[in-house]
């Protein structure tokens, strides 16, 4: 497999600029994105079609980071600055769906998945706190029950980091930044972590970690890293690096067909359009 079997072009479009840091893209089914300014303490609304520019969805946002929609369609944001996992309810109501693990604050929440059964998945490294804020011994992989229970599913990571699942959600893709790493986890019926293995290890000169990641329908991953968006088979094997004009946060799948991913990359937004769709977020 090449690059070329996957996109239809590897050349980025800007679409904005003038961010501080953008992560946490997510496609709306309604037709637009939103997207994290973490320094900026915003969620931008962008619209695809170009005839506005990027507007605050939610500020302040909690200095939020990773996005997803639960099930029902409401907003799922990690939140650095208020260390917590929150959700938007219909009516604009922010409420915390997790803050603390057996009476200790969590570190900086990062990104967030939700399975089919509603189960929340999310990653805990401590980017957004300094060493003397820090309440939990670990940098944790975790999961919000559909009964509300928090779940440690893994501790022995550098820092978690981008999460995603295969497209019959029987593996967690999740990677370890300062350890240039992907490790896949076999997920059982009642969605809990039965093995794990190394998937992939980004080996390169260039400055950078594995960050956000996404699976298409294919079960191929795409994940942000060292100089672009890196493409994996569902082997394992890598198909190459997209390489881009800065360096890759995160990134969707949006656009009716699901086949343009939107990228989100230091200051600015990208889009490149793929051949097969991503997953759906619900």
């Amino acid at each position: 497999m090449a690059l070329s079997d996957l996109f239809l072009t590897t050349a980025y479009e800007k679409l904005a600029d003038g961010f501080q840091f953008t992560e946490g893209p997510v496609w709306h089914p309604e037709g637009y994105l939103l997207l994290s300014d973490i320094p900026a303490n915003t969620i931008y609304r962008y619209d695809p079609t170009g005839k506005e520019q990027p507007s605050p969805w939610r500020q302040p946002s909690g200095h939020s980071n990773g996005l997803t929609f639960d099930r029902a369609g409401r907003l799922l944001a990690c939140e650095h600055g208020n260390r917590r996992v929150s959700r938007t309810e219909a009516d604009g109501t922010v409420i915390a769906l997790a803050t603390a693990y057996q009476g200790a604050r969590l570190n900086s929440p990062n990104d967030i998945v939700v399975r089919s059964d509603g189960s929340i998945y999310f990653t805990d490294p401590p980017y957004g706190i300094s060493d003397e804020e820090r309440e939990l011994p670990h940098n944790g992989l975790y999961q919000i029950a559909p009964t509300g229970e928090l779940r440690l599913l893994a501790t022995d990571f550098g820092r978690p980091n981008g999460l995603a699942f295969s497209p019959d959600e029987s593996l967690l893709y999740v990677d370890d930044s300062p350890r240039r790493e992907i490790r896949v986890f076999a997920v059982n019926a009642q969605g809990e972590l039965t093995s794990d293995s190394l998937f992939a290890k980004m080996e390169t000169q260039e400055e950078g970690s594995p960050d956000g990641m996404k699976v298409d329908v294919e079960g191929n991953i795409y994940c942000a890293g060292p100089g672009g968006v890196w493409v994996y088979e569902p082997s394992g094997d890598l198909v190459g690096v997209v390489e881009g004009p800065e360096r890759p946060a995160n990134l969707a799948f949006g656009d009716a067909d699901r086949r343009t991913m939107y990228i989100t990359a230091r200051t600015g937004l990208y889009r490149l359009r793929t051949k097969h769709p991503g997953l759906p977020v619900f």
